[in-house]
């Protein structure tokens, strides 16, 4: 009996560890992410947490792969492309907690200055709709052109009423941008692919100094997985463990405090606790 007890406590034991193990994937853009979330992966392994980065090379796919089940959160996008998706794509995601803010900047390995910009040149943006308004409110603040008054939070390139110089507004994908630098004059480029490429926040000619909310970073998850206890509860720890001071450390000092950290103290779980 004694051999007995000793063995169904080993397995009690053990079914116990095993439970603890869990794994949470977390969908990025970007390989600065995996020194962000260096902190936070620390922090859950000693609870007994993998945090799995899993990395995608554009901005359509990690929001689809999340909808799917593919992973269970991610974390690369700002409010208002969030939004987008969601009222475009019909995905059914939410929006969990904040991360940071990040400009971004017209960068260019042809000129050195903004002012050496000069009719004909070739300037790229994104071209996805919020990224892209994004970038020509960039073109419109360091003077390359003037938008139409009332032209809105989220401009097209319908909404330029002057181009001061002449230039042309290339639309390409996000991520396409950096290696397109040799071909044109200068690109308004999401600075987690301006790393990726080698680029450093001091070699923009011009740097975007917007920081309203639309524009701060998220984390997202499943809708439907937040009415499971077991998965608010997961989510909530990795929150914290983002949330930390050690997190905090990374994002305030890795890259010249490139990445802001913004809105920590908004506690967006809250609403799902019951």
């Amino acid at each position: 009996m004694k051999k007995i007890f000793l063995a169904l406590v080993l397995v009690f034991a053990l079914v116990l560890s095993a439970s603890a193990d869990q794994v949470v994937r977390l969908g990025v853009t970007g390989s600065v992410y995996d020194e962000l979330w260096q902190p936070a992966k620390e922090i859950l392994a000693k609870k007994g947490i993998t945090l799995e980065v899993i990395q995608f090379t554009d901005y359509v796919t990690p929001n689809r792969a999340l909808d799917d089940g593919d992973i269970d959160l991610n974390g690369f996008q700002h409010q208002i492309y969030f939004k987008d998706e969601l009222s475009s794509r019909g995905y059914k995601l939410t929006n969990i907690a904040n991360t940071f803010v990040v400009p971004l900047n017209l960068y260019s390995t042809k000129v050195k200055k903004l002012s050496d910009i000069k009719d004909g040149d070739v300037i790229a943006i994104p071209n996805d709709p919020t990224n892209g308004g994004r970038a020509i409110k960039v073109l419109a603040t360091s003077g390359l052109i003037t938008l139409k008054d009332g032209a809105g939070f989220n401009p097209a390139k319908e909404d330029i009423a002057t181009y001061n110089v002449k230039i042309t507004i290339q639309e390409l994908a996000a991520n396409t941008i950096p290696s397109a630098l040799p071909d044109i004059a200068a690109g308004v480029i999401n600075d987690t692919y301006a790393l990726d490429y080698g680029l450093k926040a001091s070699d923009a000619i011009f740097e975007d100094t917007a920081r309203e909310h639309e524009y701060w970073n998220l984390l997202a998850a499943r809708t439907k997985d937040l009415e499971d206890p077991a998965k608010l509860a997961l989510y909530d720890e990795v929150i914290k463990a983002l949330h930390s001071p050690e997190s905090r450390h990374v994002f305030e000092t890795l890259y010249g405090g490139f990445f802001r950290p913004v809105g920590w103290d908004e506690d967006l779980l809250a609403p799902f606790r019951k």
